[in-house]
């Protein structure tokens, strides 16, 4: 592969590195929310984390392009405070990622709480253990295969979003150009010796997800 399919594929996996561990700070928190809370508004927080399940791509990026933008609101608070806009940056690629992907990390890690149930955590109260011991100790380690195949998911689909960063990073070689623009590129450009390589790179990432997808669910049973 040329120097050009490389550097899209060491930015993919930055990116996806990078959201994947933005994810787990904000969907976890929100995943125990969800399967524990008996709040009316569960179901509509629940509806908006799946929106980018049912949402084109395409929508969410132009949604962001206008709150990010210079006349948006986000767009106005980061020049505010001197970081500039996001769109067609890196950072503007882990927020629309992080958002485009949040339903993959969540969803998971909500299963994996709800099917705990409460005796293990009401025997840990027993013992005297507080809401935050109760929570590592207890729910954290009996959901591992839940993190595993949360983390898992959220990391290969940022691997393979197209549409989102297309429309917020656009296509700068070594800034936002990732390997799923990389590939459209070459395609477009009618290279496709590169495209073959490229999409030969990705299919072997994505089986490999899937033996990991169906060793962790095998360990789970």
């Amino acid at each position: 592969m040329s120097a050009g399919a490389w550097a899209a594929l060491a930015l993919s996996l930055r990116l996806a590195a990078v959201t994947t561990l933005v994810l787990f700070l904000i969907g976890t928190p929100l995943a125990w929310w969800l399967a524990r809370t008996r709040s009316r508004f569960k179901e509509v927080i629940a509806a908006v984390v799946a929106l980018p399940l049912v949402l084109p791509p395409t929508v969410i990026g132009f949604y962001l392009l206008l709150l990010m933008g210079p006349h948006g609101p986000v767009g106005w608070l980061t020049q505010q405070l001197g970081w500039g806009l996001l769109p067609f940056s890196f950072s503007g690629l882990v927020v629309g990622s992080v958002i485009f992907s949040l339903p993959f990390l969540v969803q998971p890690l909500q299963n994996a709480f709800e099917a705990l149930g409460d005796r293990p955590l009401e025997v840990a109260a027993t013992l005297r253990a507080g809401p935050w011991d109760r929570f590592f100790t207890v729910a954290v380690p009996l959901a591992r295969p839940g993190f595993l195949t949360a983390g898992v998911l959220s990391f290969a689909h940022t691997m393979g979003e197209f549409g989102v960063v297309l429309m917020i990073g656009g296509n700068i070689p070594g800034r936002t150009t990732v390997a799923s623009v990389q590939l459209y590129e070459f395609v477009e450009a009618m290279e496709y010796g590169e495209a073959h390589w490229l999409a030969f790179v990705l299919v072997l990432f994505s089986f490999a997800v899937l033996l990991l997808l169906n060793f962790f669910g095998k360990r789970k049973r």
